[in-house]
């Protein structure tokens, strides 16, 4: 199996922290040269410590605000000027504020679409001419399993993971001549910030503590534990690989069999 992405370089947006970060650990132990993305620039320093380089990998990180789309285009544009190859795009963006659909602002929906849809949709355009060129693409969007079965409370958040899953179908479909693949990866239940927001703010609702919510989800799920970041960051770095050349188009849950639904 050719699992091998030396002299590959992969952009990892949300590259500071959670999936983002293990993500961006399990592409450069495959040899991929990583560039972290995000807008805190002392996380990103330090996360980037924490990738492997025993392969000659050469690391680095931009910086770049996801609620200004203007900002994202200048940064990534910047970076391609200096003749770089960019082979694997890994889409990935902290979710909206918790919620019921009901109660949520219009602006939320449009900052939420800013932030996922046209972000995603400047990267892609700034990167997939060189895929194109290399004959060899991988973009990877990290979104939700709502976009299987939505979550109750997350309203904004179910709405823009359909809306992206739905883009990246799309794009699968324009690319695939091209030896790029698009696939969407769902994490379920992981130990991650977000995970604890998501159940702190149920815990706040229900007057619970986190640590009883989070008892309550690994029941939930067949497994009976949490996920770890790294075992979502292996499926992540596998679908990037050369092994994984005829996967294109699809969903894949990363959830210990949590959805109710195939």
């Amino acid at each position: 199996m050719n699992l091998n992405l030396s002299n590959k370089t992969a952009i990892v947006c949300g590259g500071s922290q959670g999936l983002g970060l293990a993500s961006a650990i399990e592409l450069s132990l495959l040899g991929a040269n990583v560039i972290l993305v995000s807008r805190n620039k002392e996380k990103l320093e330090a996360a980037l410590t924490q990738l492997d380089t025993s392969k000659g990998q050469q690391h680095g990180f931009l910086t770049a605000d996801f609620s200004e789309p203007a900002q994202v285009k200048e940064m990534i544009e910047a970076f391609l000027q200096k003749g770089k190859s960019i082979h694997i795009l890994i889409n990935n963006t902290g979710g909206p504020a918790g919620g019921n659909i009901l109660d949520a602002e219009t602006a939320s929906f449009e900052k939420a679409f800013q932030m996922h849809i046209v972000c995603n949709q400047v990267l892609v355009q700034a990167t997939s001419p060189g895929m194109k060129k290399e004959g060899y693409g991988r973009i990877i969007n990290i979104i939700s399993t709502s976009v299987k079965q939505p979550i109750d409370g997350l309203g904004v958040s179910n709405t823009i993971r359909g809306a992206v899953a739905s883009w990246s179908k799309t794009l699968a479909n324009e690319l695939g001549a091209f030896g790029i693949t698009v696939n969407n990866v769902l994490p379920g239940f992981t130990e991650t910030e977000r995970l604890d927001y998501v159940l702190g703010q149920k815990a706040l609702k229900t007057g619970t503590e986190l640590k009883e919510e989070k008892e309550k989800a690994a029941a939930s799920i067949p497994a009976r534990r949490l996920g770890l970041p790294h075992e979502f960051g292996a499926v992540v770095a596998f679908l990037c690989s050369p092994a994984a050349s005829y996967v294109n188009g699809i969903n894949l849950p990363v959830d210990g069999g949590k959805l109710s639904c195939l």
